[in-house]
């Protein structure tokens, strides 16, 4: 036995089996990190928190043609952001369930027409309850000479307006001088009489008014912030290179409400007067952005045309309207980890999916919602749980003994078989370490709309193809 152990032969299988066994634990080791990394986001929790320090790059998309600069109303990069009237965290989440409760009233709404109509029953005018604004801001020319304005860009509107001199009724306090008409040689009122009066109608669910044979527009929100003033066409100056003779918004002299300090909104709704449709000869129905992160420290992009998309962009089809301006998609499944969540797809079916940039927290189907708390609770049991935030976000941990946690990863699945992973921000809304939730929340019935917000499409280049019938997503946008 001692000569067989002495042996040559018996050392060097020794060796071998040693180093096999060496092997092999360091490949199993190995397939292990891969599975946590495929699955999981590693994060630092000050990546979470709130950037303080603005780092704008001058590469990347903003070189695109055609391209306006997208900064979130409290990052780093707005001059809004230290603003008395640019609202908190948590007044932001209550001001979200403002406009999601006027989302679900608008296709609600439309939702009943369409069946009335199919009974060619005459109905009286939509009334004219509309959204409220969101974070997401970009500055462009207005006049000639131009006039920088700073505006909410928005998805789910269509009327893109700015507060006017004289303000006859009442002006909010805006970071920009107020546009003064009088001042721009290529400013003009529209008459009661014209086609584009007739389309306010639909544009912003009022009939439209007439005073001294100018047409008047008027716009209440759902959380009754208001504007009503002349409508209008002026030239609007995107980039040097792309100026957008006579076009329609309206020159608001009565404004009140939860605008911030911006100057009004950028409508990029699918109605007749959006800018999306006012520009249809020089973009064809295409535009993309990139929402930069609360917690990033660079601006994002508004690019309007097809030029500089990404190959890494997949396309999931858009879906029916429902008789609104919305852009409609088709949800097929959510994961959590490795785990792919047990939700049947009529779940989704059942009233559809928008997406918006103007929503900030992703609502889902009530049976979505639960089984996607089920599960990432499941997975995040070694985190310390905390309080909810308030009733809309449930399922929060204190991680103010953390330096640095792991996260399951979130991914949906499109219409197409697309197949989009939430960055880490995106999953988790940050008030301070002590108060770290789950960025998602379940709608209070299953049969309203469900809603992806833009703290789930932050950092994505997410592409509107219109015409094509169709939506993009890439990742690293910005």
């Amino acid at each position: 036995m001692a000569s067989l152990i002495s042996s040559p032969l018996f050392k060097f299988l020794l060796i071998s089996f040693t180093f096999l066994s060496f092997f092999l634990n360091k490949s199993y080791a190995f397939e292990g990190r891969k599975a946590i990394e495929s699955h999981y986001h590693t994060v630092e929790i000050s990546s979470l928190l709130p950037a303080s320090v603005c780092s704008s790059s001058t590469e990347g998309p903003s070189k695109r043609p055609s391209t306006l600069k997208v900064f979130h109303r409290r990052g780093p990069c707005s001059k809004h952001s230290q603003d008395k009237a640019t609202p908190s965290l948590y007044e932001t989440l209550s001001q979200d369930q403002s406009r999601v409760d006027s989302i679900q009233f608008k296709i609600n709404q439309n939702v009943e027409i369409d069946k009335i109509n199919d009974k060619q029953v005459t109905l009286p005018a939509q009334s004219g309850q509309s959204l409220g604004s969101g974070n997401y801001i970009v500055s462009l020319g207005l006049g000639t000479p131009k006039k920088s304005l700073s505006l909410v860009f928005d998805t789910g509107s269509d009327l893109t307006w700015t507060q006017c001199q004289p303000c006859a009724g009442s002006c909010y306090t805006q970071k920009d001088p107020i546009f003064n008409p009088t001042e721009s040689t290529s400013y003009s009122n529209v008459s009661c009489s014209s086609t584009q009066c007739s389309q306010l109608s639909s544009t912003t669910g009022n009939d439209p008014r007439c005073f001294n044979q100018t047409c008047v527009y008027t716009l209440q929100y759902g959380d009754q912030s208001f504007t009503v003033g002349f409508f209008s066409k002026d030239t609007l100056t995107i980039s040097p290179s792309d100026v957008v003779p006579n076009f329609y918004s309206g020159c608001g002299q009565n404004n009140k409400g939860l605008f911030g300090n911006t100057a009004g909104i950028l409508g990029l709704g699918q109605d007749t007067l959006s800018i999306v449709s006012q520009t249809v000869q020089k973009y064809g129905k295409y535009f993309s952005y990139c929402l930069p992160s609360l917690s990033s420290s660079s601006t994002g992009h508004l690019t309007f045309g097809n030029s500089g998309v990404s190959s890494n962009v997949k396309f999931t089809p858009f879906a029916s309207s429902k008789g609104t301006s919305f852009y409609f998609i088709n949800i097929l499944g959510i994961s959590v980890g490795a785990t792919q969540l047990a939700i049947s797809p009529s779940v989704f079916k059942t009233t559809g999916t928008i997406i918006d940039s103007g929503t900030v927290i992703t609502r889902l189907p009530p049976a979505a919602y639960s089984a996607l708390r089920t599960e990432f609770k499941k997975q995040m049991s070694k985190y310390p749980s905390a309080p909810p935030a308030n009733s809309l976000l449930d399922t929060c941990y204190d991680l103010s003994k953390y330096t640095t946690i792991t996260i399951p990863k979130i991914g949906f699945t499109f219409d197409g078989n697309v197949k989009v992973d939430i960055v880490a921000s995106g999953i988790l809304y940050t008030f301070d370490p002590s108060q770290v939730c789950l960025a998602f929340a379940g709608n209070s019935d299953a049969s309203d709309v469900g809603i992806l917000g833009n703290v789930q499409q932050a950092t994505l280049e997410v592409v509107y193809d219109v015409a094509g019938g169709k939506l993009g997503f890439g990742p690293g946008g910005c």
